[in-house]
Parts: structure tokens; C-alpha cells; sequence
């Protein structure tokens, strides 16, 4: 059931004894998995409260609050950015609802991000590297998932298995992916403290500066291109080059060749995974908006493959021989494992980030 603002207000003031907001409006947050909005009360001060549609959801803010309080003031001072902290919770209806003290800076989209300056994408790539910098032990000692880069690899691929059940993905997608995920080569990394849910809406700006990050929910070690599949969205090649630059500078580790790639992958898988919660959830319109972005992706892709096949077959004629044609394309088209940087649509939730023509939706 959907929550109106003025509801979740009063389940506020149930959350954190005292508390008596003044003004409150609507701040979509995943809107998939919790109704949110942001509270002010007389003093000034600012709060945000999260409240889960269902069981997946409430466990998942469980799970950040076990995540906030790993990271105790030492860790917390070595970050260059803030992180939420939980002012208050309360369980309805078998749920856990969170309130938490407002940070500081605003959400952007990815279009003014993506138009923003070379100090805005610095910070961008500055935080991502700050996170999967984040000492291992930290996950382990909350005893969250934990993956080996064939272990990730593994669980996608289970993933996979899972949305085909659904009859729902497009028979181009399921190929190109499951080539994809079966190429080892493209998965040969060094994992990482991952956030997991990372896009703009959890992160907040302040003069070029991202001031907090939020939505710690899905905290793992796995694959750091998870955290970068979002960048795929802005279909700005400058601005994903820009961030990625600064990100492998701020590393000090060896670039992985193939971060860009998977996480363009992710960007695609997305939607899968998207169509497959809201099947699971029972959202017919959800799903169906899931169906129709699908579609659209896998008639992009198959353009582009037929436009490669008819180059490599005026190449060959140009050649007046196929033989030796470095350009031909496959027999089943477009390797999986070449996933366009810039592919498109990209997804999106708070869990899963929805994209389509570079804009990010729900």
C-alpha cells in the first residue's frame, strides 16, 4: 500500500519520540521497494524517512542499519563524504521503517551531473574509489555477501536462468548476455567493497562537491563495475572517461581493462532484474514497463548488428573476398562480451536504476 507524505509523517513522530515535523513533502526513493519523504520540524532541522512496501524491502533497511553501525567515528573520519545516521525506527506490520537525520546537499539528475564541471566528475570518481577502498573486514565482520570475481560471475549467471523462466526476455538479450557472462576473460577482477545501489539519487551535492552518499543497503564484496553501471546512463562518454580517470587515479591500483565493460553489462542486466521484481511483486504495470524497455533494447541491439554485418559484408566485397576479413561479425552476430560503453537503455532501482535515452526513470 502506498504511503502518502502526511502518513509517513505521522509514522515519524511513532519512530522518533518528540519529533514533530512542521512541514513534509514527497522524496522519491526506489520507489519500487518505499514510500520516503523528507520532514522539517520547528527547529529547522531536516529528517528523511524511508518506509518498505514489502518484506525484501524491510530487510534491506535492516541490513543498512547493520551497515551504519560498522562504520564506527574512525572509519566515518577517514571518508571524504558524510554517511546517514538512524534517528529512529518502528515496526508496523511486521516492517521496519526508518527515520534518519537529513544530510547535508541535494540530488541531481544524471543530466546535471553529467553537464556539471571537471571538479563535480573528480568528486564522483574520488567517491567511488573512497568506497571500494573501504577495509574488507568491514563487511565480513557484519557478515554481509561476500564474492570471488567466478563466484559474482556464477551468480549472475543464476540470475540469468531466472529471468529466462519469466518467457519475457528477448531471445537477442539472453544470447548476448549469457556470451557475455560466459567469457571469463571479461570477469577477471580484484573484488571490492561494493555499495551496491549506487546512482545520483544517493548522492548528494553541494558546490560541486558530493557531500554524503546514501542508500547503504546492499553492501557486499563483489564487482566494483556494479557501482559505475549508472554512469552508462548519461550517454556522455567525456563525463564516464572523466570520473573513470579520477576514480583509477585515486585507486593507485592497476586499471582493470574490462571495468567499463561490465559495467555497461550491468547497466543492460538491469532491466532483467527489474522485469523479475516487479513479476515477483505482482506490479503488472511495472512489469510491463520493464517489457517495453526490453524491447527496445533488444531492437537496438539487433540495428546494430545487422549494421555490422552489412559493413563486414561491403568490406568483404570491397576485398572481393571474405577470407581474412578482420571486420566480419560472428555467425550469431555481435559478440555479448562487446557491451558498448554507452549502451543503452540502463536501469535503474534504487536497487535497480531504470534508463532509457540517457534519462533515468522511477
Amino acid at each position: 500500500m502506498k504511503r502518502t507524505p502526511l502518513e509517513l509523517a505521522a509514522i515519524a513522530t511513532a519512530a522518533v519520540p518528540g519529533l514533530q515535523p512542521t512541514a513534509v513533502a514527497a522524496s522519491p526513493d526506489d520507489a519500487t521497494d518505499f514510500d520516503a519523504a523528507l520532514l522539517e520540524t520547528a527547529d529547522g532541522r531536516a529528517w528523511r524517512i524511508r518506509c518498505p512496501r514489502g518484506t525484501e524491502a524491510s530487510a534491506r533497511l535492516e541490513t543498512e542499519m547493520t551497515v551504519l553501525r560498522a562504520f564506527d567515528p574512525a572509519v566515518r573520519a577517514e571518508l571524504p563524504f558524510q554517511m546517514p545516521a538512524v534517528a529512529g525506527t518502528v515496526r508496523m506490520d511486521g516492517l521496519t521503517t526508518c527515520v534518519y537525520t537529513n544530510l547535508t546537499g541535494t540530488v541531481r539528475d544524471l543530466d546535471a551531473l553529467a553537464s556539471g564541471s571537471d571538479r563535480l566528475a573528480r568528486e564522483i570518481g574520488g567517491t567511488l574509489a573512497a568506497i571500494h577502498g573501504l577495509p574488507q573486514e568491514l563487511v565480513d565482520s557484519a557478515d554481509l555477501p561476500s564474492y570471488t570475481a567466478n563466484g559474482f560471475r556464477q551468480r549472475r549467471l543464476n540470475e540469468l536462468d531466472q529471468a529466462a523462466t519469466t518467457g519475457k526476455i528477448p531471445a537477442v538479450l539472453l544470447r548476448r548476455w549469457e556470451q557475455a557472462m560466459e567469457d571469463v576473460t571479461l570477469w577477471r577482477f580484484n573484488p571490492t567493497v561494493v555499495h551496491g545501489d549506487l546512482h545520483e539519487d544517493n548522492l548528494l551535492i553541494d558546490d560541486d562537491r558530493v557531500t554524503a552518499v546514501t542508500g547503504w543497503t546492499d553492501l557486499r564484496i563483489g564487482d566494483p563495475a556494479d557501482d559505475i553501471a549508472w554512469l552508462v546512463g548519461s550517454n556522455e562518454p567525456k563525463f564516464i572517461d572523466a570520473v573513470l580517470a579520477a576514480y583509477h587515479e585515486a585507486r593507485k591500483e592497476p586499471v582493470d581493462p574490462q571495468l567499463a565493460r561490465r559495467a555497461a553489462l550491468a547497466a543492460e542486466f538491469a532491466l532483467a532484474q527489474y522485469l523479475v521484481k516487479a513479476l515477483a511483486l505482482g506490479d503488472q504495470e511495472v512489469a510491463r514497463d520493464a517489457e517495453a524497455m526490453l524491447a527496445e533494447l533488444a531492437a537496438d541491439i539487433e540495428a546494430s548488428e545487422a549494421a555490422e554485418a552489412e559493413s563486414a559484408r561491403a568490406a568483404a566485397a570491397d576485398d572481393g573476398s571474405g577470407e581474412g576479413t578482420e571486420a566480419s561479425a560472428p555467425e550469431n552476430g555481435r559478440p555479448a562480451a562487446e557491451i558498448p560503453r554507452t549502451a543503452d537503455p540502463a536501469p535503474a532501482t534504487d536497487a535497480l536504476p531504470l534508463i532509457t535515452d540517457g534519462r533515468r526513470e522511477g
